[in-house]
């Protein structure tokens, strides 16, 4: 499904000039009237969980643990702005993602795409003296075993529920050979683990009774490549114009740093933690399982046999006039060069039901978004994560990655060094000029330019 993103109508631009200059409550009113949240949503971005609200969520809470939630901007998708909630402790990922955006929008921005929501539980059996029969009893009981795992009322009445049943035998594994019968399972707008988990355990006994085995383990499992999203960009070579080279070379550059991910696992390993970089702020922000995903994204990467890039990016050719040329057909000479690029991998993530809807800040970022479903939702990540990674790739293609990165990480170790306000600002700025970004250098700034001693405990 192409372009099935469907964001609430509005004329609101994303692109905030200046956005990163302003302090932090005018960003916060900026985008309290962006996305029309009220005065509770606006304490919730605020305040953030509470300790009792904590103590509800997971077991033996202490205390909570905070983390900085900020905004990308520029983003375009499917032709509707969108801005990003984004929590990340990581400097400088939130600024190239908005860069990123920014370059997108000279090419219309990102269009994405997603699969249905099917999820995928397995159920395991062990002792099944004849694997061949076995499969065949329980494929022959399909829409028996469909009906038994139909275990959500809530998610049947939405539309979904269980599609299939398939069957796999793995004849060599470290211990004994064993059955596998795969249901998949539609979670509408939830992630679906709980969902998926009830329906498998509800069909454990069904199956040992048809296969003769002994069901071991019986759980969802999170490579979730039936439940996919992508996106897709193509900017203008001349967007990439600039102090480092033609924007022809940088693209082309691009493609180049491409194509070593797609071939060496080694450098893949890096160019897809980069992608993660977004989607996983996007998670967090939003309540959703960021190892989950991680987990299917590595695996998908690795479904050939070697760990590869998740992304494609390729110099291509535009008609400049497409409407004298739609077929895209002649001469290079007569066409304009573009950046080209496409993620796809699996995303199974949720807007209703566990964190998404416990934690009152990933509730306002739900609504900053905009989107209406979890499809919309997987969507707005993988063009989050392609723009990641055109921003990573970017960067180390000109002027190298460590430039705009150790500018941002200069003002953490100003703040390590118990600088604060103008004067953790002033360090940050100085120790860049150095080019020594050191805690024991910005110590000794803060004291000859007369900042207060640290407290007990910091640096």
């Amino acid at each position: 499904m192409d372009s099935s993103l469907h964001l609430v109508d509005s004329p609101r631009s994303s692109r905030l000039a200046g956005f990163y200059r302003k302090p932090i409550e005018e960003r916060a009113a900026i985008v309290a009237e962006w996305a029309g949240l009220d005065a509770d949503d606006v304490e919730a971005l605020r305040a953030g969980l509470s300790l009792a609200q904590a103590g509800q969520m997971i077991e033996n809470v202490v205390g909570r643990y905070s983390l900085p939630l900020g905004i990308g901007a520029n983003f375009v998708v499917n032709g509707r702005d969108v801005l990003i909630p984004m929590v990340i402790e990581e400097p400088s990922v939130v600024a190239a993602v908005s860069y990123a955006a920014k370059l997108a929008r000279a090419g219309g921005g990102f269009h994405t795409g997603s699969t249905e929501p099917v999820m995928i539980g397995q159920v395991q059996l062990l002792d099944v003296s004849d694997p061949e029969r076995a499969q065949a009893d329980i494929l022959a009981h399909k829409m028996e075993l469909l009906a038994i795992a139909d275990t959500s009322p809530t998610i049947s009445a939405l539309g979904g529920g269980p599609v299939d049943i398939q069957v796999r035998y793995l004849a060599q594994t470290p211990t004994a050979p064993m059955l596998v019968v795969h249901l998949l399972f539609d979670t509408r707008d939830a992630m679906g683990a709980n969902a998926v988990n009830t329906a498998v355990e509800a069909l454990a006994p069904r199956l040992e009774q048809l296969s003769g085995g002994r069901a071991l383990l019986r759980i969802l499992s999170n490579l979730s490549d039936l439940r996919r999203a992508w996106a897709g960009v193509a900017i203008p070579a001349s967007a990439f114009d600039g102090d480092y080279a033609s924007g022809l070379a940088v693209i082309e550059a691009i493609a180049h740093a491409n194509a070593f991910a797609v071939a060496d696992p080694y450098r893949a390993a890096t160019h897809n933690k980069g992608i993660f970089n977004g989607i996983d702020a996007v998670a967090l922000a939003t309540g959703n399982d960021w190892r989950a995903l991680e987990a299917a994204g590595h695996a998908y990467a690795a479904r050939d046999g070697q760990y590869r890039a998740l992304t494609e990016w390729r110099v291509d050719y535009a008609p400049v006039d497409a409407t004298a040329d739609p077929s895209g057909a002649g001469e290079r000479s007569d066409r304009e060069p573009v950046l080209a690029g496409r993620i796809e991998l699996p995303l199974a993530v949720g807007t209703v039901g566990g964190a998404t809807r416990a934690h009152p800040t990933a509730r306002v970022a739900l609504k900053v978004l905009g989107v209406r479903g979890a499809r919309e939702l997987a969507e707005v990540m993988a063009a989050v994560g392609l723009a990641q990674n055109l921003s990573a790739l970017r960067a180390l293609a000109t002027e190298g990655i460590q430039r705009g990165h150790m500018a941002l990480h200069a003002r953490q170790v100003a703040i390590a060094a118990g600088a604060t306000g103008d004067l953790a600002e002033r360090i940050a700025a100085q120790l860049v000029a150095e080019g020594a970004i050191r805690v024991a250098r910005a110590q000794e700034l803060r004291a000859a330019w007369g900042g207060p001693a640290p407290k007990r405990g910091e640096a």
